[in-house]
């Protein structure tokens, strides 16, 4: 059941207080459970296919020359790089494709534009290969045949309802939508809209998920304890 608190807080955002709505949100994501900032882009980077490769510019001193770039990750999460030699970045002679292994020795990650709230920093390289992929990030945006609860697919085509009860539960705001982005092992992320705007709210889980199936369940956890709190 919903505090006393929570439900003033709901009737308070419910008669359009945009101070109210603020302060729910900050108050709720500072304590939403998520993935250390390390694991999140060792997360992030193996789940990924494609980013930007910058060098020196050989044309334009002291600017960098990027282009767009696919990869794979090794166990240790160094992208993994099939590049031309007529590239600019490898400076070879003419030739077939190549295969080039990128070590990081500092990572940097920003991951928004709130990073007070959602988290930010600095890993050297040893930090990074330490940390683990999650296991339950592989399941978030799964191949299309695949029916689950847990996938985001799945939940924002059939149970975009739910979702938006999830939410509405979880945050004490009364939100108009809630659209999954992607998900891990402590919970997922929405962009949720309330009266016009639009924002990302992250989700946190009752527990830790163990596996896709562990997932499932809670989802339907959380959305059974939310009609609960309704009725």
């Amino acid at each position: 059941m919903a505090t006393a608190a929570a439900q003033s807080a709901t009737q308070s955002v419910s008669g359009g207080d945009d101070a109210s709505v603020f302060q729910l949100i900050q108050s709720h994501q500072e304590k939403a459970a998520r993935l250390p900032p390390v694991e999140e882009i060792r997360t992030l980077i193996d789940r990924s296919v494609r980013g930007t490769l910058s060098t020196f510019s050989q044309k334009h001193e002291g600017h960098p020359s990027g282009s767009m770039v696919d990869f794979a990750c090794d166990a240790d999460g160094s992208p993994i790089l099939a590049i031309s030699s007529l590239a600019v970045h490898t400076k070879v002679d003419f030739g077939d494709f190549q295969f080039m292994r990128i070590e990081p020795k500092v990572v940097r990650y920003v991951s928004g534009v709130a990073t007070a709230l959602l988290g930010s920093g600095e890993f050297g390289s040893e930090e990074y290969k330490a940390a683990k992929v999650d296991p339950i990030a592989q399941f978030s945006k799964p191949v299309a045949n695949l029916k689950t609860i847990a996938s985001q697919s799945h939940m924002n085509r059939d149970h975009a309802d739910d979702t938006k009860v999830i939410v509405q539960h979880s945050t004490s705001i009364p939100v108009d939508s809630a659209y999954m982005l992607d998900l891990d092992s402590l919970g997922f992320n929405v962009k949720a809209g309330y009266q016009g705007d639009n924002f990302k709210l992250r989700i946190p889980f009752p527990r830790r998920a163990e596996d896709r199936k562990d997932v499932k369940t809670l989802v339907v956890e959380m959305l059974q304890a939310a009609k609960a709190h309704d009725r």
